[in-house]
């Protein structure tokens, strides 16, 4: 099943290269980017959108991690607290089984 899985990843790698490189052949139109403060020279249509591509994925991945972290020490503390209880469950368990000898 891994071996099916990797052969699926690099399929799909091959394919997204592919359509890149015909999209970077087909839109070879130098366009400047202006943005507020600073013009950019002109540089061809593809490479501004793939590199707003590219930045739009890293600062999504960013994010993303930054939400995980938060849930993972969300989790830690769940947990922590979950067998503070357990362990207060089993010693009022214990001491009601005492009182009841």
């Amino acid at each position: 099943m891994k071996f099916l899985r990797t052969i699926f990843a690099v399929i799909i790698v091959l394919c997204t290269l592919a359509v890149g490189v015909l999209f970077a052949l087909q839109n070879d139109t130098p366009v400047p980017l202006d943005m507020l403060i600073y013009s950019f020279a002109p540089k061809s249509l593809a490479l501004w959108l793939l590199v707003a591509l590219a930045l739009g994925g890293v600062l999504g991945m960013l994010m993303s991690s930054g939400i995980a972290l938060r849930q993972r020490a969300a989790i830690g503390a769940l947990r922590r607290q979950l067998e503070k209880v357990r362990a207060e469950l089993d010693t009022l368990r214990t001491a009601a089984l005492k009182d009841g000898e």
